[in-house]
């Protein structure tokens, strides 16, 4: 008999700690897993705080199980894991990189009781052209194409993600971020915006939007050295110090 759920990446696996009455819902990027953000989740469970760290569906498994989902069942999990959060901590703060920024704004926008909300190098908006790029590599008959992870400057450093982008999943995160659009200035909750400018997976102006249109009290942060996977390139350290500073902040009177 074979096991129709696929092997997770070792390192790819979800985490969750218990921790204090504060709460941290930490949420990685397309095509990646956990792994990119386990040193942010690591950090606040070390400070005391709870976390949830879920391995988002399609991910961390293989390229084939990913063809198969869209944003609904990321978006699904995300707030499955908020709410398993919630039930166990008086305040929540969400953390969030490229996709996992997406769904920390849409969250921001669903929750407007969240203490804080922080986007590392987000998605909010299609980039211009991509879904036309993408919508002719479909028509074409392919499904894949090239891999978009592990963007990092740092030497040596490589991401756990995949090596291929099935497509039609990328055009439901493309349809998801246009929709976000609309909704980002829902965002009341405190906001902490950290930007790489040299990004080349997601365009830095994304963050401009986001800091632009949401409605509560925004924080910039500019990732000078690192590019797209921040948290795990030259300025992940600061990141973490970054991070830990605004739940603490966000959550002092509580």
């Amino acid at each position: 008999m074979t096991d129709e759920t696929p092997a997770t990446i070792p390192g790819a696996e979800p985490w969750s700690h218990e921790g204090g009455p504060v709460g941290v819902l930490v949420l990685h990027g397309f095509t990646g897993n956990p792994s990119s953000m386990r040193p942010v989740a690591e950090a606040v469970a070390a400070a005391g705080h709870g976390v949830e760290l879920p391995r988002l569906p399609g991910h961390g498994t293989t390229v084939e199980d990913l063809a198969g989902t869209t944003w609904a069942d990321w978006l699904a999990e995300a707030e499955a894991a908020y709410q398993r959060l919630a039930s166990r901590s008086e305040q929540v703060v969400v953390v969030g990189l490229s996709m996992g920024g997406a769904l920390t704004a849409w969250l921001g926008a669903e929750h407007p009781e969240v203490a804080g909300l922080v986007c590392i190098n987000p998605i909010v908006s299609t980039p211009e052209g991509m879904r036309e790029a993408v919508e002719q590599v479909l028509e074409s008959g392919a499904d894949r194409m090239a891999a978009i992870g592990s963007d990092i400057a740092k030497p040596g450093v490589v991401e756990s993600s995949y090596e291929e982008t099935p497509l039609r999943p990328l055009l439901s995160l493309f349809d998801a971020a246009s929709e976000l659009d609309g909704r980002l200035s829902s965002i009341t909750s405190p906001l902490l915006v950290i930007t790489s400018p040299q990004d080349h997976v997601v365009p830095p102006e994304n963050s401009d939007l986001l800091a632009q249109r949401a409605a509560g009290p925004v924080e910039r942060m500019t990732c000078d050295r690192s590019y797209h996977v921040a948290t795990l390139d030259y300025d992940g350290e600061a990141i973490v110090a970054a991070v830990l500073d605004f739940v603490q902040k966000v959550t002092a009177a509580g």
